[in-house]
């Protein structure tokens, strides 16, 4: 197999790995890592949200479904 083949398959992997997905949903690599970083930062906060309603239910009693009902909707409005 030359340099050349060799070149080609790589960036055939790099472009499965980081580029396919991005490009289905209209976006760039970085523009969607922003979109899922952005949504797995409010993930952690509806988790945290829901580990301190667990604890006190009292306190967080609509924060993590309010939470995920923004996230859906996000989602829903992307497609």
């Amino acid at each position: 197999m030359s340099d050349a083949d060799t070149a080609a398959k790589q960036r055939g992997i790099i472009t499965t790995l980081f580029l396919d997905h991005p490009a289905n949903v209209n976006e760039s690599y970085f523009g969607h890592m922003r979109f899922a970083l952005g949504f797995a930062f409010w993930l952690g906060v509806a988790a945290l949200a829901a580990l301190v309603h667990a604890l006190v239910p009292a306190l967080c009693e609509t924060t993590a479904s309010r939470i995920l009902k923004r996230l859906h909707a996000r989602i829903e409005n992307r497609h």
